[in-house]
Order: C-alpha cells, then structure tokens, then sequence
C-alpha cells in the first residue's frame, strides 16, 4: 500500500502529546525554541503555540552578528504572536575561537554556534521557568546532520519522528508563510544549502527512509554510512557498568 501522511492528524496529536508532557515535566512552565526563520523551528513553534498558548512560547533569535536572513525569524515570531528575545552570539564565538591555543578545523568551528546557540537556550530557560524545545526533524537526525550538545540538545523533541517532507506537510497545515516552509535549510556558515553539502535532496532520502525505495548505488552507499556512523547521536553516552 502507497506510504501516505495525514498533516492534520498529525499535528494535532503532537500538539496533544506537547501539552501532556508539559503537564508531566513542567505543569506552568514556558517553551523554549530557538529561532532560524527555518521549516523546523517554524513548525515546533507553531506547535507550541497551539499546544500551550502564545503566552507560554518564547522565541529566541541568536544571529552570529549581522544574520541577512533574520527576517524570517522575525515573520515567524509576528505571524505566531509569540515572545522573543534576541541575544547575539557573534562575539562569544570570536571569544571562544580566539581562546583556543590551536587552528580548529572546519568542523570544529561550524560546530561552535550551535553549542553556543544551546547555552543561551538554556539560559532563557532557567531564568524563565522553561524547558527547552529540541527542532530536529528524522531526517537530519538519519544522517547524523546536527550538533551534538548543539541543535541536538533539548529537553524534548515535537519533530524528531518526522521527516523533511513531513514537517513541511505540518507547516502548510498550520498556515505557516510559505517561504518558511520552502526555504532552503543552511547552516549560514559556509555559503552552502544542507543539501548541498550532504550530497543528496532531502526528498531522495525521505524516500529511503519510510518508502524503501532506494536511489542511487552511490547516495545509497552514502547515506547509509553516515546512519551508521552517526547513530550514536541518538542515543546516551554508553556507560561501563561495574559488577
């Protein structure tokens, strides 16, 4: 039978799941999502806002200094009618990089801002009785295409269990300006589109994911290599247990 996603039914139950655990994890509390002006944080927020009230969702955008997309954060948060806060990260990543006795490589220093994007979340947090949102969708998480302590971080997950195409299905269903939806996930360091520097379109890989259909030897040979290798992420850190 073909695959097919029902949005509605869809959101509907992740924004019931969001208030239960709330009521479980933090009876009173606020949301905290950081905003890119990106599909995921667009959608976990709307999803916090219908689940919990705008009243009890902050957003928070964290620029690294001049940020040429901010517009859409600042879309996203006046089509919700949420709170927000902006603290830029710029100088605490220069900060940061300058005091390392050492050159870090390429990935260290792409890696950087979203750990330091994660401390201010949880600095928001704790001084506004919060609990953190983590905006990971399936499909980024299958090929390990997050931070570790990063955007990876989080004290609960709205879309971790849904892929690109799925969250984009959500966020059409919820009335979310389009360029939100539509627009090209990047990480605004190296001038590429995730998708670009993956190798392959969110869309081929979706289709791996829940349909089984494969693409080609080579995408396959690839994506399956980064699950493998990044499926750590997902997990706790493996403990040793003395007996």
């Amino acid at each position: 039978m073909p695959y097919s996603f029902n949005a509605k039914d869809a959101a509907k139950k992740c924004a019931a799941w969001i208030k239960d655990w709330f009521e479980i994890n933090g009876k009173g509390s606020n949301a905290v999502v950081g905003i890119s002006g990106g599909k995921d944080s667009s959608v976990v927020a709307a999803l916090l806002k219908h689940a919990l009230g705008r009243e009890r969702v902050i957003g928070v955008m964290m620029p690294q200094g001049e940020q040429p997309d901010i517009s859409s954060s600042k879309l996203l948060i006046s089509h919700l009618g949420i709170k927000s806060l902006t603290v830029n990260v710029g100088e605490t990543v220069k900060a940061l990089r300058s005091a390392l006795p050492f050159e870090p490589s390429v990935q260290t220093a792409t890696n950087i801002p979203p750990r330091i994007r994660m401390a201010v979340l949880y600095a928001v947090a704790q001084s506004h009785n919060g609990r953190v949102a983590n905006t990971c969708n399936l499909s980024e998480d299958w090929v390990g295409y997050s931070t570790r302590y990063g955007d990876a971080a989080g004290d609960f997950s709205p879309i971790s269990c849904f892929t690109v195409q799925e969250v984009k299905a959500i966020g059409r269903y919820l009335g979310l300006p389009k360029e939100l939806i539509e627009k090209p996930p990047a990480d605004g360091l190296c001038g590429k589109t995730d998708e670009e520097n993956l190798g392959f379109t969110y869309a081929v890989l979706d289709k791996y994911i829940r349909e089984g259909v494969d693409p080609e030897p080579d995408i396959k040979a690839k994506i399956d290599r980064l699950h493998s290798l990044n499926l750590f992420k997902l997990k706790y850190m493996d403990c040793f247990k003395y007996e």
